[in-house]
């Protein structure tokens, strides 16, 4: 760290790790994973299980946090370079690489530890969910489409939200981690839109930098065009009533403002459409899911 850095006063140790894994960041995938529980609750008998619902909250902000700590600490050395990135709290110094493992491990035991209270199936299958959240940050050294890596990732919350109540597999809960795991991967081509320079100039792989930003954009619009399509899927092999699919013409309303405010030759508003447009879809549906399953019957 450089003299001039040291001189900035930097946050405690809790608020740079909270900073460092962007804990707000949790509205991204963390609603539909309570889509997939309370609609796997409804399923079976009709009740909100406190306790499981709670389970699942900690379970998938302990992963999210050991997966983004693990992010941060792998890339640390690219983030450098990137004038974008260059800020982070392991480039600056406001974070120790010791102190983000120590917060990393911390979040993979509350996770597997919130595995094992929900079901035998869940601990089980702990690892699997683990393995791509480390994966990912190592994608961009060795393919063109770490998007993937990181959609598969995301595709593990609905999947584990509705394993945490029924403990049995279930096509629905595919689908909907499908839905889930491309939208997060369209968004994330958006996302890398604006690195495009310099992943070229360090190395990094990704599809903007080697296909360039309107085939990541285009990609991007096809991606979200399948996860309507799965939401709708979702939907049918649900029974969702009415409810629900107003969500999803939200949902729809949503994308095509974000393609419309991001195009290949402007990228001014692309912030807008990777925060607040994709913070928005998740919430949005969120709640018109739970007022379907309110109106159908589900109780509190």
């Amino acid at each position: 760290m450089s003299a001039s850095a040291a001189a900035i006063p930097q946050p405690g140790r809790t608020k740079a790790f909270l900073r460092l894994v962007m804990i707000e960041h949790s509205v991204f995938a963390l609603p539909f994973a309570y889509i997939a529980s309370l609609t796997a609750m409804f399923q079976v008998d009709g009740h909100v299980h406190w306790w499981e619902l709670l389970l699942v909250t900690v379970a998938m902000v302990g992963l999210r946090t050991f997966a983004m700590a693990a992010n941060r600490i792998i890339d640390r050395e690219i983030d450098a370079r990137n004038p974008r990135t260059a800020h982070r709290e392991l480039v600056t110094g406001a974070m120790s690489v010791k102190h983000a493992w120590t917060g990393a491990l911390v979040a993979l035991v509350v996770f597997l530890a919130a595995a094992a209270l929900l079901n035998p199936l869940c601990l089980a299958l702990a690892p699997v969910a683990v393995i791509p959240m480390v994966v990912y940050p190592y994608g961009k050294r060795f393919t063109n489409f770490p998007q993937a890596i990181l959609g598969l990732a995301q595709a593990m919350g609905p999947v584990g939200g509705w394993l945490a109540i029924t403990g049995e597999w279930s096509w629905e809960a595919v689908i909907l981690g499908l839905a889930v795991g491309i939208w997060i991967g369209g968004f994330d081509l958006i996302y890398a839109c604006q690195d495009v320079e310099t992943d070229r100039e360090v190395g990094v792989k990704s599809v903007p930098a080697r296909f360039g930003i309107p085939a990541a954009i285009w990609g991007a619009r096809g991606c979200h065009a399948v996860t309507t399509a799965l939401f709708v899927c979702f939907a049918l092999a649900t029974g969702a009533g009415v409810f629900f699919w107003v969500g999803l013409v939200i949902v729809a309303c949503a994308f095509l403002y974000e393609h419309t405010i991001v195009k290949p030759h402007d990228l001014s508003r692309l912030n807008r459409a990777f925060f607040q447009v994709n913070g928005f879809i998740g919430i949005a549906l969120f709640v018109c899911a739970l007022l379907d399953l309110l109106v159908r019957g589900l109780t509190l």
